[in-house]
């Protein structure tokens, strides 16, 4: 069941999302060569804490971290620790806050020092994606609208949409229903309402589409060692379009 949300829990989500946004905004500051992942950990976890929030993924289902770090081949579920960043390095870094009982979630895909120009267009091409495939979220629309928008740009340039890992309905639930892949068909699924909230976060690999887990049985890698990338919004459906959530 799809539920849409009323004023009052938008309200309670757009500072969760702008509490995701503020911690995006400092770890920006600080991923650079030399620092390990288990230090952006612990700068996350102090300023969503600081703001009267808690981090969304700390112990969801036995995950240790309070949020994903995703190294160059890790596309999502990578666990902070004692990996330090080195130069030319890709990471994405998905967040979620949860306040007064509602979540934020957020991921974007960083470069660490000077990335090759292969890797800044893979960035480039998967975070287009993602307002390629919001550009459909209205009123009225069908859900699979925006699936197919991200598929019909993303592909033809020559990547991969991973199907195994999906965007989904945000709430009182970090996943709520519906599910949301980023490839198929236009005009399925149900129609957007307003009030409904959706993460929407394309995951797209440099080679082919095929993933799997490592032994920690958290981090999704690509099957080819290349590397991959990962930027996600939450969005309210509005009576004219959608409200990104999870922006300064």
């Amino acid at each position: 069941m799809i539920i849409c949300k009323t004023e009052r829990e938008l309200e309670i989500m757009r500072e969760a999302g702008r509490i995701v946004a503020l911690t995006h905004q400092e770890l920006k500051q600080h991923i650079k060569p030399g620092i390990t992942t288990k230090q952006l950990d612990e700068i996350a976890e102090k300023l969503i804490r600081s703001h009267g929030a808690t981090p969304s993924f700390k112990g969801y289902n036995g995950f240790t971290g309070s949020i994903c770090a995703s190294v160059n081949e890790e596309l999502v579920h990578g666990i902070p620790g004692s990996r330090v960043l080195k130069d030319g390095d890709v990471i994405s870094v998905d967040i979620g806050a949860k306040l007064n009982g509602y979540h934020g979630d957020s991921a974007w895909t960083y470069a660490v020092g000077t990335i090759s120009d292969e890797d800044q267009r893979l960035l480039d091409v998967t975070e287009a994606s993602l307002y390629k495939g919001l550009e459909e979220a209205k009123p009225g629309e069908r859900l699979s609208n925006i699936s197919h928008a991200i598929q019909s740009y993303a592909e033809p340039l020559g990547y991969s949409i991973v199907r195994e890992y999906v965007g989904h309905g945000v709430g009182q639930d970090l996943h709520e229903d519906p599910q949301i892949p980023h490839y198929g068909p236009p005009g399925k699924g149900p129609r957007l309402k307003p009030g409904m909230v959706l993460a929407i976060e394309p995951m797209i690999n440099a080679g082919s589409r095929y993933v799997r887990t490592l032994a920690d049985n958290w981090t999704v890698v690509t099957v080819d060692g290349k590397n991959c990338a990962h930027f996600e919004h939450t969005i309210a459906i509005t009576e004219t379009g959608y409200e990104i959530l999870t922006k300064l």
